[in-house]
């Protein structure tokens, strides 16, 4: 079986857009390789953060896997900082890693400029650790969206770099996964902005715990055009296209086939109807969150075992890749 590696940072609450762009497509994978996923909970600390919410945001993530339906018996689920082999394998990559490789991340320079008195050197290196989220595994494929993509050329080429120092074909070369139609939801506000969990307005996203009348409300109030007709029209009507990907994604029907059933219906309608339709895909992740939440100590159990099964690969793969470098 291939490996597949993937995580999400616990910066407050999972939304469709982390589901559609990560976790659905974790539920099939988990059924055809050998699949881990983290919080990486290390890459939360390279922008402004508050400590004593971290580790209830951490639980909250772990608990939305599993209420979304990601198996433990099928999967390794796990939280980042506690294989201390993902820090150590950072700082090795940092020693191979040339400073202008970074110069060229574009997410550095989107985030440097949000947080401009904070912009730390662990966000400069974040790109790295991720690198060694990834290659500390061996992983075959990351599932990732179009604006982590780079970061996955960027690990490919520090396993190159590595491989090169050691002089053999150590670390697999990982490839990007990016797939389904709703991969890249947008902002509910802003139709050309991907949907964010940092986003400051919560009616810009639908998040994964949203109650019945939130979910009505925000999607009554997402922002359309003054155009009557439902079409789908990205460049000249990002909004409502984005609208209609979601109704997509949820109903498996064909935008083309939406613009039909809508034909005439009204901005009103549609909206109302992809509330329901919301609503219907998400209460029971909701509600399977809320139990989960309320039994922390079956969550810890679940990630004890993620630890252990995680911690074996990384204790053999650091091993090895300490002896290649000469360390002990």
């Amino acid at each position: 079986m291939k490996r597949v590696v993937s995580g999400i940072q616990p910066t407050k609450n999972l939304h469709i857009g982390n589901y559609f762009g990560s976790i659905k497509n974790w539920l099939d994978l988990q059924d055809q390789h050998e699949c881990l996923f983290s919080v990486v909970n290390l890459h939360a600390m390279t922008v402004p953060y508050v400590p004593k919410e971290l580790k209830h945001s951490t639980l909250n993530v772990i608990a939305t896997y599993l209420a979304c339906g990601i198996d433990p018996n099928k999967s390794t689920i796990f939280i980042q900082n506690t294989i201390l082999e993902h820090a150590h394998l950072a700082w090795i990559f940092n020693c191979i890693t040339p400073t202008g490789w970074m110069n060229r991340m574009t997410q550095f320079k989107e985030k440097s400029d949000k947080y401009k008195e904070h912009s730390s050197l662990g966000l400069y290196c974040y790109p790295v650790l991720m690198a060694a989220d990834i290659l500390l595994y061996q992983a075959n494929y990351v599932p990732v969206g179009e604006d982590q993509k780079q970061h996955v050329e960027l690990t490919r080429d520090i396993a190159v770099a590595f491989n090169r120092v050691v002089k053999q074909e150590y670390f697999t070369l990982p490839e990007p996964m990016i797939t389904g139609p709703g991969t890249r939801i947008m902002s509910l506000k802003d139709g050309t902005k991907k949907m964010s969990k940092s986003e400051e307005s919560d009616y810009s996203k639908i998040n994964l715990i949203d109650s019945n009348d939130e979910i009505i409300l925000k999607f009554r109030k997402a922002k359309t055009d003054s155009i009557a007709e439902i079409y789908y029209d990205k460049e000249n009507r990002p909004e409502m296209s984005n609208l209609l990907n979601i109704y997509s994604a949820f109903s498996g029907i064909k935008i083309k086939e939406l613009e039909e059933k809508y034909s005439g219906m009204g901005c009103a309608v549609f909206k109302n109807d992809l509330a329901e339709l919301t609503i219907t895909n998400i209460s029971k992740i909701r509600e399977e969150h809320k139990r989960l939440m309320e039994d922390i100590g079956y969550v810890k159990e679940i990630l004890d075992l993620g630890k252990e099964k995680a911690q074996c690969i990384a204790s053999k793969n650091m091993t090895e890749i300490q002896e290649l470098l000469g360390l002990f």
